[in-house]
């Protein structure tokens, strides 16, 4: 199904940090967000997440409004974050991080929880799944370590382990390679490159230019809450008026 925003507005103490976004994604591919601080670019992400409400405007997976809803019931509909600050349970094990992460979980709910209809047979299937996607982002041999003990990079490796947990088709990953070693960004965007070849929406925010040059199909460029750009990387990026704006 296609996400698409229409006319979202949200304002500040009078600074608009989103102002009239319209835009409309593809179903699936890479998707790159781009602009200097304060263009609006984390706020985007929070309105169609739910974590912010906008003043006006809406928002539409297929025919479905989500513009309202609590993130939770956006997450229903197969959309998922990642956050700049991780927001790992740092206590517990890489695999309970993951595990947590898994949706609409029997166990969770009292009658099943008393009962143990089905949890047994449910908490393995979701072990199983839970070891296979740190496998697919390469902590398999850390499920066991508490998550705090990770490097910084390996913590972006588990988020992401846990944002594709939820089983969403559409992730949004708020700068999914900041502050990670040049060896470690490599294999997160060749991470996202595979969700791409899975027919899952990436959408990210990113102020590496490199890496938005290596991975993107698409960029969409930011500033004073408007997109400003859109199109290839190899075409929008080297237009002046965007240089501009994004070094400014």
């Amino acid at each position: 199904m296609i996400l698409r925003c229409e006319h979202l507005n949200k304002a500040f103490g009078g600074v608009h940090a989103l102002a009239g976004v319209s835009v409309e994604f593809p179903p699936a591919g890479v998707i790159a967000i781009i602009g200097p601080n304060g263009a609006g670019k984390t706020t985007l992400i929070n309105v169609l997440t739910g974590f912010l409400r906008a003043d006006s405007g809406g928002f539409f997976l297929g025919e479905q409004e989500l513009t309202g809803l609590a993130p939770h019931h956006i997450a229903r509909f197969g959309v998922a974050r990642t956050f700049q600050d991780l927001r790992l349970i740092s206590q517990v094990s890489v695999l309970e991080n993951v595990l947590l992460a898994r949706p609409n979980q029997k166990g969770e709910r009292l009658l099943p929880a008393l009962l143990r209809f089905g949890v047994g047979h449910e908490e393995t299937s979701n072990r199983e799944a839970a070891i296979k996607l740190l496998n697919f982002v390469g902590l398999t041999g850390k499920a066991d370590e508490p998550a705090g003990e990770l490097s910084y990079g390996q913590q972006k490796l588990l988020a992401l382990a846990c944002c594709l947990a939820t089983e969403a088709q559409i992730l949004l990953l708020d700068e999914p390679v900041a502050g990670v070693h040049p060896e470690l960004i490599q294999k997160i965007l060749g991470l996202l490159s595979q969700l791409r070849d899975q027919g899952k929406l990436v959408i990210f925010i990113e102020h590496d230019i490199a890496a938005v040059r290596q991975i993107a199909d698409q960029v969409i460029v930011m500033d004073e809450g408007k997109i400003i750009a859109k199109g290839k990387p190899a075409e929008v990026l080297e237009r002046p008026e965007i240089i501009e704006a994004y070094v400014g």
